[in-house]
């Protein structure tokens, strides 16, 4: 059942002054405690154990560890495909101490819950890399391929639990553009949206009644059990294969319209001079050029795609016109 849109915005409301302590805003901007060198704080706007969360714990160890930065926080602000921490970084306006972790699943929450805040409202940071997503099933799955999953699916599309991340979020709009794609009323999908990508693994592999058969996120949310052979991959919506991952692309697999790519970035609240955002734009282009960071990047199977400032958010405006039709589309709106 789907939370009335007043009701998730006002449960969001109850982390707003734990987001604002945390963030140490000072009003006045004055003295050495407000610069973004010496206090970040880094939002994940979702619940640990997923990508957001991922992005932001990584790039405080990248910061920390070379001192980039001193004092670096990670808050954690889960709800509605990233629109509940939206929502509160525009509170912070003018704070040029925080950073938020976004990309293409908050665009499709930003629309779904009907938020009064855009993506394209705040100062815009940099892009970081593309996060690719992968089609995966338990182990003891009696679906060896793609093509046996969409042949069940077909058959009874209400019997073929699907779960992902936020309702409406890149995930979902997957399972819509291959449901489509395969003959499937994107409508009838049995959707099951979990806040964090440990939480959907958790699902995943239980023999509950009513978890779901088919998981749908980033490659990294699934690749501890990947690598232990608990789960096993059937597409990979990428322009290539990952290396190290036996498994169609998507385009392989017979469905090159499938080509949704989750990409990671940071924004900043409104507000901030031109000085300031340089400035949170140069410590994020110190942090991508760390030892750390590349192991991250090669670690996850990401592909760096950097960019910033105004370039990243002319970026930002075109993606959010491309998931509102992406959306209108499949009838998720």
């Amino acid at each position: 059942m789907r939370i009335p849109t007043a009701v998730r915005w006002v449960l969001g409301l109850v982390c707003v002054g734990a987001l604002v302590v945390a963030a140490g805003v000072n009003a006045n901007r004055t003295g050495s405690g407000a610069e973004a060198r010496a206090k970040l704080t880094l939002v994940a706007p979702a619940a640990a154990g997923g990508g957001w969360d991922l992005v932001a714990r990584e790039s405080q160890q990248a910061l920390r560890s070379n001192r980039i930065a001193n004092n670096v926080q990670v808050v954690n602000v889960p709800g509605a495909a990233g629109a509940i921490g939206l929502s509160q970084l525009s509170r912070l306006g003018g704070d040029p101490t925080t950073m938020m972790v976004t990309g293409t699943v908050m665009l499709g929450g930003v629309e779904r819950n009907d938020s009064p805040v855009a993506l394209s409202d705040m100062t815009p940071i940099a892009r970081l890399a593309e996060d690719f997503e992968v089609i995966v099933v338990p182990a003891d799955s009696p679906y060896q391929t793609l093509g046996e999953l969409i042949e069940a699916w077909r058959a009874d599309p209400a019997a073929m639990p699907i779960g992902g991340g936020s309702a409406g979020g890149i995930d979902h709009m997957v399972a819509a553009q291959l449901a489509r794609e395969a003959g499937i009323d994107p409508e009838q999908i049995r959707y099951a949206a979990y806040a964090g990508g440990g939480e959907l693994t958790i699902n995943l592999l239980s023999t509950a009644p009513g978890t779901p058969d088919v998981g749908i996120s980033g490659y990294n949310d699934f690749r501890d059990m990947l690598v232990e052979g608990r789960l096993r991959t059937l597409m990979v919506v990428a322009p290539e294969r990952l290396e190290g991952l036996d498994a169609p692309t998507a385009a392989e697999a017979g469905y090159p319209a499938v080509d949704l790519v989750n990409w990671r970035g940071y924004v900043a609240p409104e507000g901030l001079t031109d000085a300031e955002q340089q400035e949170l734009i140069e410590i994020v282009g110190e942090m991508v050029k760390t030892e750390h960071w590349q192991s991250v990047v090669a670690r996850n199977r990401w592909k760096e795609t950097f960019l910033t400032g105004d370039d990243f958010g002319r970026f930002i405006r075109s993606e959010e016109k491309r998931v509102k039709t992406i959306l209108d589309d499949l009838g998720l709106a």
